[in-house]
């Protein structure tokens, strides 16, 4: 896998991510889910992206799962909130 150096930091990013959209939390089920995660760390791959609305939570619940027992120093986690979750007042934008 090759790296890519975020900013001026030494924070290094696999030049591959995996993301969790229409997938994780939805049409792949739970295990299958953690199994593709686990598998994309194995090969290398650092950087996982997540959102809150992707599956309306469930897929950052289902990515949280898979990487829980990895070590915080070998992961870059993204994750995006701006899109409404609900309709009380603080259940969107940033």
């Amino acid at each position: 896998m090759e790296y890519r150096k975020l900013g001026k930091w030494a924070l290094r990013v696999s030049e591959i991510g995996i993301g969790s959209w229409l997938t994780y939390g939805g049409s792949v089920d739970k295990k299958q889910s953690i199994h593709c995660l686990h598998h994309a760390f194995e090969q290398g791959i650092n950087f996982f992206d997540t959102a809150n609305v992707y599956a309306h939570g469930e897929s950052e619940k289902v990515v949280g799962e898979a990487i829980k027992h990895l070590d915080r120093d070998d992961i870059v986690l993204a994750t995006k909130v701006y899109f409404p979750m609900g309709n009380g007042p603080n259940d969107g934008g940033l």
